[in-house]
């Protein structure tokens, strides 16, 4: 599909690979709409980008419905959807203060995984009727951001695992459903990225984390992350799949 001209969604917009993907969409032509819950943030990185702004809680039904809402009132419809917000917290299920609080993992499923279910069945509904674009029926593509925590979770990881490991399993039968109306869904799981929170660790830790990945000996940039992106959204044979973007790196227990 090609991109320029075309709607696009983005979640997370507000930093990291959401933020480096809103830029680069915009760069290549799409009329991007900037997805996060920081206002602050959102606006700021949507005035470099020439982008719309839009404040909202993807985990919140009405909060979500209002954002596809004025995205489409001020771009059109959709046909793009890139889903990177969520949160993340290193919490032991059983520590020494005993039980996680149940709130605390609920809160990261919540984000994670119901955020970005939300977000693919509205953006999916408000592409049904629009007419293709492709010669073979193509309307548009979805695609979710899940982790090698999926596969490799360490310990401490059990809240952020279950939420990105849901949305691994969310890609093939979303692809399955979606593909008569010629709308694709893929998955993209990031391993240890040069984002914000990366960036604030001490610089040992950085360099020993750094260290465990095979090839390149480095953290994956936001900039590789959006540029995939673009290759997913132009390859039409990209669908139904999980692609892990993280130098060969596998996780230890911790």
């Amino acid at each position: 599909m090609e991109i320029e001209g075309v709607a696009a969604l983005v979640t997370g917009a507000g930093s990291g690979m959401g933020e480096m993907t809103a830029q680069h969409l915009a760069g290549v032509g799409a009329k991007v709409s900037l997805v996060d819950l920081n206002e602050d943030r959102v606006r700021d990185v949507a005035k470099r980008v020439g982008g719309v702004p839009i404040v909202c809680d993807v985990s919140n039904p009405a909060s979500a419905e209002a954002a596809v809402a004025k995205a489409a009132e001020m771009n059109g419809p959709a046909r793009i959807l890139v889903n990177c917000a969520g949160v993340g917290r290193a919490k032991r299920i059983v520590g020494r203060e005993g039980p996680m609080p149940l709130e605390e993992f609920e809160r990261v499923i919540n984000t994670n995984l119901v955020g970005s279910f939300n977000m693919l069945r509205l953006a999916a509904a408000a592409m049904f009727p629009l007419e293709p674009v492709t010669a073979s029926g193509g309307k548009g593509v979805i695609i979710n951001t899940a982790s090698v925590a999926a596969y490799e979770g360490q310990i401490g990881q059990a809240a952020y695992s279950a939420s990105k490991g849901g949305i691994v399993s969310l890609t093939l039968p979303a692809a399955r459903e979606f593909a008569t109306q010629g709308i694709r869904v893929m998955t993209i799981a990031p391993g240890l990225i040069d984002t914000p929170m990366m960036a604030g660790m001490p610089e040992e830790v950085q360099e020993s984390l750094a260290s465990q990945v095979p090839f390149p000996k480095r953290f994956g940039r936001p900039q590789e992350y959006a540029s995939l992106v673009e290759h997913i959204i132009t390859n039409e044979m990209l669908n139904g799949e999980v692609i892990r973007f993280d130098g060969a790196i596998r996780m230890q227990p911790k």
